[in-house]
């Protein structure tokens, strides 16, 4: 969509300092608004041929960008029409577009060594990405909307259900448990592994909360990030996209700024990357079957 290079030209920094929620926790700490300091340019848009595209992931040793591609809603529907793309990060080219094919929605995205790991709703594919094959599908009991995935340091593969409230994990030596259940996970949706901790950015409550590894604490940390998407770091701080089509900008002191809004558009903001040796976002726009690039200048 072309008008996401009008918006590149109007682009506003919104300090926000929206209210509580309902659902956000008493104990969460309001922040005051970073300075307006965090802004975006597009560097460029893909062709609209990314059919509801959900997720990217760069696999920088193979400089490519890989789209998880629904193709089609609802989005729980096992039809075998989603697929995954290969991207060009350099200009948003189409290298492949149905890199992988036989899948029913694929979200959330995570390599470990030679294998990229997809949520298909109630399983965990297993992609060998040198020889684009599915190797292993893992069937998840009671899964229902498997979304989001993180790979720590050790190889271990954790991934949400935003519909049962459970974190769960694949581990290295190929073991899979739930690792967290409850409605204190909030409609788990985006992950990251953060060192001694998971940040989550939750799709039902609408929050950002952190997960401390040896405790299991879970704490909300931000409020009002209605429908939580991705989460990607830049530096200490970090970028936390919701599916309505905003981004913000998250200091490690909590704070938060509003840095795109495509509402209005028509283009959500969908499972997030980020390069940070070229400073670059990249935004699947799921209903705008597209990936756009920005540069985030700060």
């Amino acid at each position: 969509m072309k008008n996401l290079l009008k918006l590149s030209l109007a682009l506003l920094v919104v300090a926000c300092s929206q209210p509580k929620s309902n659902n956000e926790s008493e104990s969460t700490e309001v922040k005051e608004p970073v300075e307006d300091k965090i802004s975006l340019e597009v560097i460029w848009e893909s062709d609209t041929v990314l059919t509801t595209s959900e997720s990217v992931y760069y696999d920088k040793s193979n400089d490519v960008l890989y789209v998880s591609c629904i193709n089609g809603v609802p989005p729980n529907e096992q039809d075998e029409d989603g697929y995954i793309a290969k991207v060009s990060p350099k200009d948003g080219s189409i290298i492949e577009l149905k890199w992988i094919t036989g899948l029913d929605a694929p979200k959330g995205m995570g390599k470990v060594g030679n294998n990229l790991y997809v949520t298909n709703i109630d399983e965990l594919v297993i992609v060998d990405v040198t020889t684009g094959e599915i190797t292993e599908r893992v069937a998840v009991p009671e899964a229902q909307f498997l979304n989001d995935i993180a790979t720590d340091d050790d190889g271990n593969v954790y991934f949400s259900d935003s519909n049962t409230n459970k974190l769960h994990k694949y581990s290295a030596d190929g073991t899979l448990s739930t690792w967290l259940e409850g409605e204190n996970l909030g409609g788990p949706n985006g992950l990251f592994h953060d060192g001694e901790r998971m940040m989550l950015a939750t799709f039902g409550a609408g929050d950002f909360r952190s997960i401390d590894y040896t405790t299991e604490e879970v704490k909300p940390v931000v409020d009002s990030i209605p429908g939580g998407d991705g989460v990607v770091k830049v530096g200490v701080d970090y970028l936390v996209s919701n599916w309505n089509g905003e981004v913000y900008y998250v200091t490690s002191n909590w704070e938060k700024q509003l840095i795109l809004d495509t509402k209005e558009i028509g283009a959500n903001a969908a499972d997030i990357e980020f390069d940070e040796s070229s400073m670059t976002l990249y935004v699947p726009t799921f209903f705008g079957n597209q990936v756009a690039a920005y540069k985030l200048n700060k």
